[in-house]
This record gives structure tokens, C-alpha cells and sequence, in this order.
């Protein structure tokens, strides 16, 4: 199954961890697959997020991805829910940060 991904920026130093339990709180979904070494958190149907930690030693800021297996738009569409609750509900600064769609 595809999956289409949409990136979010957060200029911030934290942890993989603690990012990922702010947005479980802010989103109100838990964690999955934490143990399995992949840690997601469900959106919608067919939507997820993950978090991706700068390569070591490098400075923030961090990755929000936000996959769909419907397709770009969609993850797009997902990723901008989540900037405005993250920015609704955090202090964080965080921007979108799409490149060209791969549907088109």
C-alpha cells in the first residue's frame, strides 16, 4: 500500500518521546507501535504521524510527518489539522513544509 507524506517543521530542541506525547495529548491518541521501534500516532483512517529526530549532532529542527495512504492532498490536508491544533493547544512554533505533490 503507498504511502504519501506531508512534512511539518518544528523549530524546537525535544525529544523524540516527549514530541510524541505532546501530540498524542494534543490529537487526544495514543502511541502505537512504540515497542516495535516505528512509533505512530493514528489521525484519521488512513492518516498517521511520525516523528523524525535530526540526524545526531545536528541542531533542530525536528520532522513531523504526517502519511496517508489515500494520497498527498490528503496528507496535506492532515498535516495543516495538525499545525493548527499543535499551534492552538502548544507554545511550539511549527510550519508546514510541502514539497511538490507526488499526485500530480
Amino acid at each position: 500500500m503507498p504511502e504519501y507524506a506531508a512534512t511539518i517543521i518544528l523549530n524546537q530542541a525535544i525529544s523524540k518521546l516527549d514530541t510524541l506525547a505532546v501530540i498524542s495529548l494534543a490529537v487526544d491518541r495514543p502511541v502505537e507501535n512504540a515497542k516495535q521501534g516505528r512509533p505512530l500516532i493514528p489521525l484519521v483512517e488512513g492518516a498517521w504521524v511520525e516523528v523524525e529526530l535530526p540526524k545526531l549532532g545536528e541542531p533542530p529542527p525536528l520532522a513531523i510527518d504526517v502519511y496517508s495512504t489515500v494520497g498527498t492532498d490528503h496528507a496535506r490536508f492532515e498535516a495543516l489539522r495538525l499545525v493548527a491544533t499543535l499551534r492552538r493547544q502548544t507554545a511550539w512554533d511549527v510550519r508546514p513544509d510541502f514539497g511538490p505533490s507526488d499526485d500530480d
